[in-house]
C-alpha cells in the first residue's frame, strides 16, 4: 500500500535549467513529493520553510552554487541527505562534496534509472532517523559500487575512483589485503564501463599450476603437449571485447611475467605451440595481497610490467580502516542470513555486539566479517545478535573447554 501524498519525503531539486527540472520531476514521479528550485538562494528559502529529506542539486549555477547550498542544507536540514549533479570534468568537486558531508553525486549525463536509484537509496538512508537507543536495527544499504557497500569517507572515494577508471580502457591494478572484497571490485569496474554487456572472465593465478597457466591464458594448438588433442582459445580469447581479471597476480613466475608484458603492450597473443598472432581486445583489471613494489626491488616481479599495470592503481582499505561501515556490512549479510533460511530471521543487533565489532581488527576483512555474522544467525539465542554470539576472537574471549 502506497502512502498517502502528504506522507511521501520530500525531495529538492536545484538547477537553473528548466530541462533538467522537468525531466528530474518527471524521472523520480511517485518516489516522493518534489520540490524545485531554479538557483541555490531560492533552495534556500525552501530549506527553511518546508521538511525536505533529500536535495538532489546542480554544482554549477550563478550566485549560490551546489557546494553553497550543500553547506546551507547541512546547517538547516542537518538530518537531509545530499547529492550533488556534476559534470564528468568536475568530478574532483565531487568528491570535495563528499568530505562535506554529501551522500552521493551524479555524473552528467546520467541515465535516468541511475538517478532513480540514488536517490531511492537516499531516502531510505533520510528515514532511518538519528539514531539507535540501546538496540542496533538493520538500515537501509549505501551502495558505493555495484554490490559493494560503505558510508565512510574512504569507501566513497574508493567508488568515485572505481567509476572515473571504469570509464576508461585502461588497465586496473586492485591493491588489497585478502577478504577486501578485490573481485566485487573488478565485477564494478566491469559492470559500469562500456564493456558491461560482454563477458567478464575471472582467473586465479594462484590457483593454477605454473606449467599450465600459460595455456589457461593464451590457450594452445593441438599436440602442444601430451594431451593437447584439439586447438583451445585461451581466456584472453574468451574475454575479448570484454574485462579479464587475473586475481592473485604476483604469484606469476617471472617467465610469465614477461609473456603477459609483451600481450597488454601488444594487445595480442600467441598460443603455445603455435606462430599465428591473434589480435585480442580485451580490458585487464588484475590484483594482488602483495607489495608488489617490494618485490620489484626485490627481483621477483618485472619492473617493465609494474609499469604497464599501474596505470589506473586502486588500493582498497582494509576493514579495520574503516569500522564505521561494519555496522552496514554487518546488517546486510544478516538479511542474507534471512533471506537464506528465514527460521533464522533476527531483529537486528545489540548496541554491545556492534560495539564488539567495533573494536575488533578483522584481519580477514569483509570476508571474516560475513563468517561471523554467519555464524552468529546460528547460536544466537534471542531475538537479536548480542555479544557473546560472535567468535570468540571477536570479544577476546576463550571458547569454553580450551585448555590452558
Amino acid at each position: 500500500m502506497s502512502s498517502a501524498p502528504d506522507e511521501q519525503p520530500l525531495v529538492l531539486i536545484v538547477d537553473d535549467h528548466p530541462n533538467m527540472l522537468r525531466l528530474l520531476k518527471k524521472v523520480l514521479r511517485g518516489e516522493a513529493r518534489i520540490l524545485t528550485a531554479s538557483s541555490g538562494r531560492e533552495a534556500v528559502r525552501l530549506l527553511e520553510q518546508q521538511p525536505v529529506s533529500v536535495v538532489l542539486a546542480d554544482l554549477k549555477m550563478p550566485g549560490l552554487d551546489g557546494l553553497g547550498v550543500l553547506t546551507e542544507s547541512k546547517r538547516l536540514r542537518p538530518r537531509a541527505e545530499f547529492i550533488l549533479m556534476t559534470a564528468f570534468a568536475t568530478v574532483p568537486t565531487a568528491v570535495e562534496a563528499l568530505r562535506l558531508g554529501a551522500y552521493d553525486y551524479l555524473t552528467k549525463p546520467f541515465e535516468p534509472e541511475a538517478a532513480r536509484a540514488v536517490v531511492r537509496r537516499a531516502l531510505g538512508r533520510a528515514s532511518v532517523g538519528a539514531g539507535h537507543h540501546g538496540d542496533v536495527t538493520v538500515t537501509t544499504d549505501s551502495e558505493i559500487l555495484p554490490g559493494m557497500l560503505g558510508r565512510s569517507q574512504s569507501m566513497h572515494e574508493l567508488g568515485t575512483l572505481v567509476r572515473r577508471f571504469a570509464a576508461s580502457d585502461a588497465t586496473v591494478l586492485l591493491l588489497g589485503e585478502t577478504g577486501t572484497g578485490k573481485e566485487r571490485v573488478a565485477r564494478a569496474v566491469h559492470e559500469l564501463s562500456p564493456r558491461a554487456s560482454r563477458r567478464f572472465v575471472a582467473v586465479n593465478c594462484a590457483a593454477i599450476p605454473a606449467e599450465l597457466l600459460e595455456s589457461e591464458l593464451f590457450g594452445h594448438a593441438r599436440g602442444a603437449f601430451t594431451g593437447a588433442a584439439r586447438d583451445r582459445a585461451g581466456l584472453f580469447e574468451e574475454a575479448d571485447d570484454g574485462t579479464l581479471f587475473l586475481d592473485e597476480i604476483g604469484e606469476l613466475r617471472t617467465s610469465m611475467q614477461a609473456k603477459l608484458t609483451r600481450a597488454l603492450e601488444e594487445r595480442s597473443i600467441r598460443r603455445l605451440a603455435e606462430s599465428k598472432e591473434r589480435r585480442v581486445n580485451v580490458r585487464v583489471v588484475a590484483a594482488t595481497h602483495r607489495d608488489i613494489p617490494a618485490m620489484v626491488a626485490s627481483g621477483t616481479f618485472r619492473e617493465d610490467l609494474w609499469y604497464r599495470l599501474n596505470v589506473a592503481l586502486v588500493r582498497i582499505p582494509p576493514l579495520r580502516q574503516h569500522p564505521e561501515d561494519i555496522e552496514l556490512l554487518a546488517a546486510h549479510f544478516l538479511r542474507e542470513c534471512a533471506a537464506a533460511d528465514p527460521d533464522r530471521r533476527t531483529a537486528g543487533f545489540t548496541l554491545s555486539a556492534i560495539s564488539a565489532a567495533r573494536r575488533y581488527d578483522w584481519p580477514g576483512n569483509v570476508r571474516q566479517l560475513r563468517a561471523a555474522v554467519e555464524r552468529a544467525c546460528l547460536v544466537r539465542v534471542g531475538d537479536r545478535i548480542d555479544i557473546g554470539d560472535w567468535p570468540p576472537e571477536v570479544t577476546g574471549t576463550r571458547p569454553q573447554g580450551a585448555a590452558d
